[in-house]
């Protein structure tokens, strides 16, 4: 949140994958400055490949949407478990409770495997340990269950919120999947995303103009040392999502 304050963001979301144990520490860490905008980032899939679903404006403690992510959160230590075994099958063994460590009180996922990965000294790099290891199709990579991203959207909208695709630049097919996510409710594309380059940016405003989506945007700051705060979507997203969401504003 200081570094927030520091870059002058009057806003920001909380979207942290599968989980939204940070929000209430990360309002009391803002104190009113800058506004914590109640969000997540689920982790769907479809045809063995990760889809994320950003849900903007949710009521965190919604019933439905907590049972769904304890039932997530058991899933993902399950799968990581399975990456941490297929690892040491592979000549790269880490240690789980090593992994646990680096998660801390968050949610269990290949970002910590990787960290676990380079302290243990099989990779220079955390890109590296994703290039090699842990990234879709690498040896170590284990799906998640399967999570269709409209039963994501849905449930984003089951708990108040409104529902983005992230970083859809980085699908090869992405204009089809929006095709296909429109009907079932999508209100928003994150166009502006450091992953994107102009060209692919231009076609998601296109698109969004083309089916009235939300043109939102994200740094994806992930861990100390990533840009925060570096990607400006229009001055209208926070409006247009807390009208998608059901909540009015202006």
């Amino acid at each position: 949140m200081e570094s927030a304050r520091q870059r002058h963001l009057n806003a920001i979301a909380l979207t942290d994958h599968d989980t939204t144990a940070g929000i209430a520490e990360a309002v009391t860490a803002a104190q009113g400055f800058p506004v914590i905008i109640p969000a997540i980032e689920l982790t769907a899939t479809d045809h063995n490949r990760e889809i994320h679903i950003l849900g903007y404006y949710i009521q965190p403690e919604h019933p439905a949407l907590q049972d769904r992510l304890q039932r997530r959160q058991a899933e993902r230590i399950a799968r990581a478990r399975r990456i941490v075994a297929r690892l040491s099958e592979l000549g790269a063994p880490v240690e789980w409770e090593r992994v646990q460590l680096l998660a801390g009180s968050g949610t269990v996922g290949r970002p910590h495997i990787a960290r676990a990965l380079r302290q243990a000294g099989h990779v220079a790099t955390v890109s590296e340990a994703f290039d090699r290891y842990l990234g879709d199709g690498r040896p170590a990579h284990i799906s998640h269950p399967i999570f269709l991203p409209e039963e994501a959207i849905a449930l984003i909208h089951q708990a108040g919120g409104a529902a983005a695709l992230a970083h859809p630049g980085l699908a090869p097919d992405y204009a089809a999947l929006i095709e296909r996510l429109v009907p079932v409710g999508l209100d928003g594309i994150e166009a502006h995303h450091p992953g994107h380059g102009a060209a692919v940016r231009a076609n998601l405003r296109g698109m969004a103009a083309r089916f009235n989506l939300v043109v939102t945007g994200g740094s994806d700051f992930h861990r100390p040392g990533d840009p925060l705060g570096g990607e400006h979507p229009p001055p209208t997203c926070l409006r247009d999502l807390r009208l998608r969401a059901g909540r009015g504003g202006g």
